[in-house]
């Protein structure tokens, strides 16, 4: 039998989908219950993916000492990319927080494991990278289902893989994805972080949006 969603299901997942917050600053100690955390794991895990292969793994960080490894690489990693931008737009990045590695109970380090169910895989014969946005489907799943149970998640994007895979013991063979902070929150901002301090503004998506083949428009894009 179908699964029918209401009218009421689905403005509650639209309101999941736009007040989703990539978390930074606001996490508080409060611990996330077992049972909670893997309703977000298991959203996670009902991704869909390529071939249904299922190349994710996640691996779940709560020692502090764990946590410490991995806020130093951010922090090597974050002052090195701070020299990628000039003037006021360093001391700009300088003033945001872009992490709450420290201060979110739980870690969650995505994982893709390229050659689960072996090396042919059903619909990445093409694109091959397929596997690699499962993974990220899977990320996109468990934010939107953190967002449900009011629990904050945050992508930090800033740090060497090679931190992650000393501090986590990942072998070589697996990649990477992302590493998530995860908690409950003193509040939800009503803007992305970004937005709320100027870094950059939401586009509008009708400069986004082509009928039939590319066409370039007149704001918000390079006609070069």
């Amino acid at each position: 039998m179908s699964v029918v969603i209401t009218e009421q299901e689905r403005e509650a997942l639209y309101k999941v989908v736009h007040s989703r917050r990539d978390v930074r600053s606001e996490f508080i100690s409060t611990p996330v219950p077992q049972e909670v955390l893997a309703r977000i794991l298991n959203a996670g895990h009902h991704a869909p993916s390529v071939g249904f292969m299922q190349p994710w793994d996640f691996i779940l960080v709560t020692e502090p000492a764990t946590k410490a490894a991995i806020k130093r690489g951010f922090d090597e990693s974050n002052a090195a990319s701070a020299a990628h931008f000039q003037g006021e737009k360093r001391a700009q990045y300088q003033a945001l927080k872009l992490e709450g590695i420290m201060e979110a109970p739980v870690g969650i380090c995505v994982t893709c494991d390229r050659e689960r169910n072996g090396p042919v895989v059903l619909g990445r014969t093409i694109k091959p990278e397929m596997d690699l946005y499962s993974a990220v489907c899977a990320v996109q799943n468990m934010w939107l289902a953190a967002r449900a149970e009011n629990i904050g998640l945050g992508w930090v994007s800033i740090i060497d893989d090679e931190v992650l895979r000393a501090a986590l013991h990942i072998p070589d063979r697996i990649d990477i994805v992302a590493y998530l902070c995860l908690g409950y929150v003193s509040e939800f901002s009503e803007q992305p972080d970004l937005e709320k301090h100027g870094w950059l503004q939401r586009m509008d998506i009708n400069n986004l949006i082509h009928a039939e083949r590319w066409s370039e428009h007149e704001k918000g894009k390079d006609n070069r």
